[in-house]
């Protein structure tokens, strides 16, 4: 654990590192603090999220009706570079699983997430990628290697290993940002510690040679049916937070969210409840299907459109 950065000397850790960094006007007072009651830090390591849009600087500064902002610390756009966006605790990670964090603290292979109870933003840096985050949309290479760049800053500054950097999609169940494969960056990010900060050769004889990273698209995360379809039937007479398949609930809302079937204040609980099951049935409904086929209870046809309408999931029996 260690003591956050603070704003004058995240960017000397991040130009040190060969950098170009903007800054968004009221940055460095820029947090959730106050308003939440609580401190950042200390922190145990970076998180790395894909926006799921384009041009949304502006929206990662301000935030939503739903969740205010800041809701990163940087932002990093497919063209406009590296722009510092909060300074203290933001609002970027939400709950994740402890086990996941435990093992960022002490630099250990992360477990699977499966729980998502612990404050991520209470310890973790975060940085937003601007990217639709479905595969079709590529991650140019500058940008990709600012990535790699801003994680391996951070970690540098901090004694850290590349073993403290994280997807989102491995601290909290059913997120599946970022779009790009989180072994690879974390190697990418390995190299990058190995080098001298801003320079090309390697800090020491036998380090590797630095490359030009690329980010390889990561797999999609699956939806057990079989799962879904009793998440769906117990959730909703359950006691409020009963979780019955937290990974499949949260891919399948964040698809009825995007499509505009539910809101997203609704959305990343982990719970099937009766406004999720009312959303589904409109997208039933949307699809043709009417009476005791549109009662909000997935189907395998009516699922595996919803993820190929999306992009965010494939579905197993």
């Amino acid at each position: 654990m260690a003591t956050p950065l603070s704003a004058a000397k995240m960017l000397a850790a991040l130009k040190a590192e060969g950098l170009t960094v903007h800054e968004h006007a009221g940055w460095k007072t820029h947090n959730r603090d106050a308003e939440s009651g609580k401190s950042f830090g200390p922190v145990i390591g970076v998180l790395i999220h894909h926006t799921g849009g384009h041009g949304d600087k502006e929206l990662c500064f301000n935030g939503r009706s739903d969740l205010p902002g800041p809701l990163c610390h940087a932002w990093l756009g497919k063209t406009a570079g590296l722009w510092m966006i909060g300074n203290g605790r933001t609002n970027h990670a939400g709950y994740a699983d402890i086990d996941v964090l435990n093992a960022l603290r002490d630099e250990k292979p992360l477990p699977h997430d499966d729980v998502a109870k612990a404050d991520g933003n209470d310890c973790l840096y975060g940085l937003e990628i601007e990217n639709l985050g479905k595969g079709n949309d590529a991650y140019p290479q500058a940008q990709y290697r600012q990535a790699v760049l801003w994680a391996a800053a951070i970690c540098r500054a901090h004694g850290w290993s590349e073993k403290s950097v994280a997807g989102h999609k491995e601290c909290q169940p059913g997120k599946i940002d970022p779009s790009f494969d989180m072994d690879d960056f974390r190697a990418d990010v390995k190299k990058q510690l190995a080098v001298e900060p801003g320079k090309s050769k390697p800090t020491k004889p036998g380090a590797t040679k630095p490359t030009k990273p690329t980010p390889r698209p990561a797999s999609k995360p699956r939806v057990d049916l079989s799962r879904l379809a009793t998440a769906a039937r117990t959730d909703p007479k359950a006691k409020q937070g009963h979780i019955t398949y937290m990974t499949g609930v949260n891919l399948t809302e964040a698809a009825l969210v995007e499509l505009g079937y539910l809101p997203r204040t609704y959305a990343g609980d982990g719970s099937f409840g009766t406004t999720t099951v009312a959303a589904y049935a409109k997208w039933q409904k949307h699809l043709g299907y009417t009476g005791a086929d549109a009662n909000g209870i997935p189907g395998k046809t009516s699922l595996s459109k919803l993820g190929e309408k999306t992009g965010l999931f494939t579905v197993v029996a």
